[in-house]
C-alpha cells in the first residue's frame, strides 16, 4: 500500500512488469505460481489506487483488495513453495501448506459474510473487515506465508521470507503511527529477490523452441 493513487498506478504497473518477465522467463511449469507472485502485487497495488480514487467507501475495488491480501496469499505461497521445493523440505512444508489453506478458509468465508470497507487514514489505507479470532489468524497467516519461505531450502526464497518478515514488521508498525507505508518499496525488493530466483535456470535461445518441464 502507497501513500496516493498515483503511487500506488505507478508501484503496481512497475512491479506487474517485473511479474510478466518473471512469468515469461519461467522454464517450468512447478514455478509458475511462485514466479506470478509479482503480477499479483502490481495488480494487488493497482486496485489500490482505484480505492485512493474513490476515497475509501466499499465496493468491488476494496473487496478485490481484501481477496489478494487475505485468502489468496496463504492459499497460494505455501503451495507455491511446496511445488518447487527438494523432496528433502517437502515433509516439514505440509503442516505449514494444511494452515495456509485452514487460514484461507477461514478468511474466504468471512469476506463472504462481511462488507469490507475502506479508510483514508493520515497517509495509509485502513481495511476493516471484522475477522474472527484475528491473533489466530494472524498466527496462520504469517506460518504459511512467510514460515513456508523459510523452510524452502533455496537460498532466493529464504532471503525472500526474511524481506517478507522485516517488511511486514515494518510496514506494521508504520501503518500505527499512520505514516507512508513502506509496502511499495517492499513489494518492489520482493519482486526483484523472484526474478533472481527464475532467472537461475537460462531462458530459451532467442527463435528457439521454449521446452517446458515438469521437473
Amino acid at each position: 500500500m502507497c501513500w496516493s493513487a498515483n503511487a500506488d498506478l505507478v508501484a503496481g504497473s512497475a512491479i506487474g512488469a517485473v511479474g510478466a518477465v518473471c512469468v515469461l522467463r519461467t522454464q517450468r511449469v512447478r514455478d509458475l505460481p511462485l514466479a506470478a507472485l509479482p503480477l499479483l502485487f502490481g495488480a494487488h497495488q493497482i486496485i489500490e489506487s482505484v480505492i485512493w480514487h474513490d476515497g475509501g467507501g466499499t465496493g468491488a475495488a476494496p473487496l478485490a483488495w481484501a481477496v489478494i491480501a487475505l485468502p489468496l496469499l496463504p492459499f497460494w505461497v505455501p503451495l507455491g513453495v511446496l511445488a518447487v521445493a527438494p523432496a528433502r523440505a517437502r515433509l516439514r512444508l505440509l503442516p505449514l501448506c494444511a494452515a495456509g489453506i485452514a487460514t484461507a478458509a477461514v478468511l474466504a468465508w468471512t469476506l463472504t459474510t462481511h462488507t469490507v470497507r475502506a479508510e483514508v487514514r493520515g497517509h495509509t489505507m485502513a481495511y476493516a473487515i471484522g475477522l474472527p479470532y484475528p491473533e489466530l489468524l494472524l498466527a496462520g497467516y504469517l506460518l504459511a506465508t512467510i514460515g513456508a519461505l523459510l523452510l524452502s531450502a533455496d537460498r532466493h526464497l529464504v532471503l525472500l521470507g526474511v524481506l517478507a518478515a522485516i517488511g511486514a514488521a515494518i510496514c506494521a508498525a508504520l501503518w500505527r503511527l499512520e505514516f507512508i507505508s513502506t509496502w511499495c518499496a517492499f513489494a518492489a525488493v520482493c519482486s526483484v529477490v523472484l526474478l533472481g530466483w527464475v532467472r537461475r535456470t537460462p531462458a530459451a535461445p532467442p527463435g528457439g523452441s521454449r521446452t517446458v518441464t515438469t521437473a
